[in-house]
This record gives structure tokens, C-alpha cells and sequence, in this order.
């Protein structure tokens, strides 16, 4: 199993989610350019040349396919991985993201944060700034804002690298080509998320063929790293469930 961190965020924001991934499935996380320990490129390059990275570290790995979950940011990157690259990806997780350009507009305040990467590299700062763009549980629980800030602060991105990567989102959309991932998918979002408004989650698992929906109750913009026990509930048996047949749970707003 792949993950595909968010704007900024380095491999080791993962360790919450990732140390409750059970059974004998082997994880994989990596720093995208610009984040954690993966320097920034000399030029900034798009979404489809991050696809690219993607698939060259999946033949480094020696991996036939993988299941792939990409989180906000990451999870655009993986649904143009799932399109360019098909035959790699076995199940698809797209959890608190988006389909790109049009679509519904996050809050307008959490938006002008996320232009800065302020919130990796000073604790005051990320405690006045990450509540307001991620709600949910790092706005209602201290210990847990605080835990989380611990992680963002251990390898923060270079200035250069998080503006590659909001120039690589920039613009991007998968609307033409959704209805051509063939991918058993499912779609995770938090129903308290001010930064990708939950709309956007029932497009993408409307839009997409072999797609189901849940819905994290009372789950933010960073519900797999603030409430990782809901998220892993869902994923698991999605990532041990037979190939197709997946229906998109939209009727009771919850899976």
C-alpha cells in the first residue's frame, strides 16, 4: 500500500495512521519533492510529472501494482497515477481531496492560510493556523492539535518545495477522465472539513465508476492523522473486499 501525503507534509505525519494499518500488507510512504527530506526540483513540474515520479518509485520498488492512497493534495496526485498509470494501482483510497478545477471552494480564510508553509516551522503559529484549516478533532481536542503539531514540526518542507507543489495542483482537474478510472475506489472525507467542502467527495464518488463514499462523522480536513481509528474502520475491509460491486453510499450521508 502506497500513501501520498498532503500539501507540505512529510512521511512521518503518517506514523498514526500507518501504525494501525494491520494484517501482513506492507506500507510505503515517501516524501514528495519539496517535503521532508526530498529536496525541491530545479524547475517546478505539474501534476503529470509527479504521476510520473510515482510510477518510476513504484518499478524502483520492483512492485507489479499497489494499492494507492493519496490525502488532500496527494489525493489528486493519485487519481492522475490511477489514469495515466492503470495497471499500477489495485484499489484506489481518495481521502479529504478533490477533483480539481471547477469545484466547491474551501473557506475562504483556510484557503489564504494554506498559501503559507508557516505552519510547519513555528509551533505558535501552527496553533493559531491548523484549526482553522483542518476542523474536526485538531479544533476540539488540544492534546491531539498538539500531538499533530509535533509531527509537522520533525521535517518541515522548504519554502521553494511547497509552492512547487501548490504549482503543480494549480489549475489541475481530473474531471474529463473520472469516469474512465476503472479502479475499485473508495472516497473518505470528513463531514467537518473547511478546507475541501464534502461536496466535493460525493461528486468524486459519483463520478467514478467503481466507487463507494464513507464519511468520517465529525472528521476534519486531517481526520486519518486526528482520528485514525474512524478511518482505518472503513479502509480496511474496503482493501480485503472482492474486486467491483462497490456501491456509492450517498442516501443516509453515512456509510
Amino acid at each position: 500500500m502506497l500513501l501520498i501525503n498532503g500539501l507540505g507534509a512529510g512521511l512521518e505525519m503518517w506514523t498514526p495512521f500507518a501504525s494501525r494499518l494491520c494484517g501482513d500488507r506492507e506500507v510505503i510512504a515517501f516524501d514528495l519533492p519539496g517535503s521532508g527530506r526530498s529536496a525541491a526540483g530545479r524547475w517546478p513540474i505539474r501534476m503529470k510529472g509527479l504521476a510520473r515520479l510515482v510510477d518510476a518509485l513504484i518499478d524502483r520498488l520492483d512492485l507489479p501494482t499497489v494499492d494507492l492512497l493519496g490525502y488532500s493534495l496527494g489525493g489528486a496526485l493519485a487519481q492522475e497515477v490511477a489514469h495515466r498509470f492503470p495497471r499500477r494501482v489495485g484499489r484506489l483510497i481518495l481521502a479529504a481531496t478533490t477533483p480539481g478545477v471547477p469545484s466547491i471552494p474551501p473557506n475562504p480564510l483556510a484557503a489564504s492560510l494554506m498559501l503559507t508553509p508557516a505552519r510547519y516551522w513555528n509551533r505558535g503559529i501552527a496553533e493559531r493556523i491548523v484549526p482553522i484549516i483542518a476542523g474536526g478533532r485538531s479544533a476540539r481536542d488540544r492534546k491531539v492539535l498538539d500531538r499533530g503539531i509535533d509531527w509537522r514540526l520533525a521535517d518541515p518542507p522548504s519554502t521553494r518545495g511547497y509552492l512547487q507543489q501548490i504549482y503543480a495542483m494549480t489549475l489541475w482537474s481530473s474531471h474529463a477522465w473520472l469516469h474512465l478510472l476503472r479502479q475499485p475506489t473508495l472516497v473518505i472525507h470528513g463531514d467537518d472539513d473547511p478546507l475541501v467542502p464534502l461536496i466535493n467527495a460525493r461528486y468524486l464518488a459519483r463520478a467514478i465508476p467503481d466507487a463507494r463514499l464513507h464519511i468520517v462523522t465529525d472528521g476534519g480536513h486531517l481526520f486519518l492523522l486526528d482520528q485514525p481509528d474512524d478511518a482505518i474502520a472503513a479502509i480496511s475491509p474496503f482493501l480485503v473486499s472482492p474486486a467491483g460491486g462497490l456501491d456509492v453510499d450517498l442516501t443516509a450521508g453515512r456509510s
